[in-house]
């Protein structure tokens, strides 16, 4: 493939234009922007080398020229959004932002529904999301804790809001997908449960529903988990 280097490589670590030649017609802005409106409004999958060049009017190999693979291009995307993170002034209450941390991750989440499934490691020291982490430790300054404790808490919290939002985000789509109802199916969900539990079968799960047999209040479950986390770790 044109533009694939033989050896592993950063694209940040190389410079967006050299000193020499015309000046470049796109930058890693503009692509980044072209790729996550695609992502947007058509899903992930839509994100291809050949629909954002169209989309930049240019190219498939032109692009190339800007972006050697599409691993790449997927960074450019991360760090595009990684870059709508409010970067506060730490509050001096470190559990207070790390919630904050939360929250804010979760909506941006559900702004670009396509994020969770890049959520990786391999994405994650691109010059936006850098900056997102050193924040994240300046809040937690006043956590006595080694600096890796700190990474692994602000790791496992936003940990709970990528399996949250994922969670959230296939429940969406699968009810757009139903021929019915969400009540519809819920009703009977629940009808076929209620009757399995009667049965006497799963004595432990009867007790556990008949404990809190109502609706599930799922924003006081993202909050419980966020506790639990945070109070693991303090």
């Amino acid at each position: 493939m044109a533009g694939r280097a033989a050896v592993p490589e950063v694209i940040w670590s190389r410079p967006e234009r050299t000193g020499r030649g015309p000046r470049p017609a796109y930058t890693r802005a503009d692509i980044a922007a072209a790729a996550v409106r695609i992502a947007d409004a058509e899903g992930l999958d839509a994100v291809s080398m050949r629909h954002v060049a169209a989309a930049l009017g240019c190219g498939t190999m032109s692009l190339y020229n800007y972006v050697p693979r599409k691993e790449d291009l997927y960074e450019l995307m991360m760090d595009a959004v990684s870059g709508e993170h409010e970067l506060w002034q730490p509050s001096g209450d470190w559990r207070a932002d790390m919630v904050r941390v939360a929250h804010q991750t979760r909506a941006l989440m559900h702004r670009h529904t396509w994020l969770p499934r890049l959520m990786s490691p391999v994405y994650g020291f691109s010059p936006n999301a850098l900056r997102y982490l050193e924040h994240c430790l300046a809040c937690l300054d006043p956590f006595d804790a080694p600096p890796g404790t700190k990474m692994e808490l602000v790791a496992m919290v936003n940990g709970v809001v990528t399996t949250y939002v994922t969670n959230e985000i296939s429940t969406v789509e699968r009810t757009r997908s139903l021929p019915w109802s969400q009540e519809q199916e819920d009703a009977t969900r629940v009808a076929y449960l209620g009757g399995q539990l009667a049965s006497g079968a799963y004595p432990r799960l009867a007790a556990s529903f008949a404990e809190d047999a109502g609706p599930i209040d799922l924003e006081a479950v993202f909050e419980r988990a966020l506790t639990r986390v945070l109070d693991g770790f303090s």
